[in-house]
């Protein structure tokens, strides 16, 4: 189930989303996050970030799970998501790095890694999962045709997906890793609740897909149609095809 929320400004559904976030941190017991990368839940993080400082919420005994790294980058390259996520977020709370989880991108054997990964992930269910969604519908890395019943997995990322993360290369596609080890969209149907947060025009066919079109593989996001919890929370570029 849908439950939608739009607003005016990127500050204001970061704000929103937050909501939801403090409603879990605050829950009766401590909870396991599943975290996102990208631009989307940056504002967000800032929320969890200014929440800490000013409320003291902590999150020494967090568990945190992270969707998805790139093959081939080290952690500590500017633009993996281990990185991003101790930049964007980590590095700001008093989470231990024990409980921290993210994706090996680097290892000698990354088939085995994300057998390992899942296994660990088995391990929990996450209170709430973070989702950005990709211009072609994907969410996690989980590129169009990627199977519902996956699991951690790796992903040969689509050309629209390289082109869209240029941004963060120096916009030179030919520095995006071309692989990169993900969550199942099943892994991801497992968390109780998802939060996800989409702005800008180059999102809304994607929107459009994920809650209005056929479920179907050519929109991973479309699975959430099954979903008993989503929040999705856009600005009014992002749903304008709604």
């Amino acid at each position: 189930m849908f439950n939608i929320t739009i607003k005016d400004t990127y500050d204001e559904v970061s704000a929103e989303a937050f909501k939801i976030m403090k409603e879990v941190l605050s829950g009766d017991h401590t909870p396991v996050l599943g975290l996102a990368t990208g631009s989307s839940p940056v504002g967000l993080y800032k929320e969890m970030i200014r929440d800490h400082e000013e409320n003291g919420t902590s999150y020494k005994d967090i568990i945190t799970f992270n969707l998805d790294e790139y093959i081939g980058l080290p952690r500590d390259h500017r633009e993996s998501y281990w990185t991003f996520m101790h930049v964007n977020l980590f590095n700001h709370v008093d989470i231990p790095d024990e409980n921290v989880h993210v994706p090996l991108g680097c290892g000698e054997d990354p088939e085995a890694d994300c057998a390992a990964y899942e296994a660990e992930l088995a391990k929990y269910t996450a209170d709430v999962q973070v989702l950005g969604i990709g211009s072609d519908g994907h969410i996690a890395f989980n590129e169009p045709g990627c199977p519902f019943d996956s699991v951690t997995h790796i992903m040969d990322l689509t050309e629209q997906t390289r082109r869209d993360n240029a941004r963060f290369f120096d916009n030179d596609i030919n520095q995006v890793p071309t692989k990169a080890a993900t969550m199942g969209l099943a892994s991801i149907m497992r968390a109780k609740k998802i939060i996800m947060i989409a702005t800008g025009e180059n999102k809304a066919d994607a929107i459009y897909g994920m809650i209005k079109g056929p479920k179907t593989v050519d929109c991973p996001a479309s699975i959430l149609q099954d979903h008993p919890e989503v929040y999705v929370f856009l600005d009014k570029a992002a749903a304008s095809k709604l």
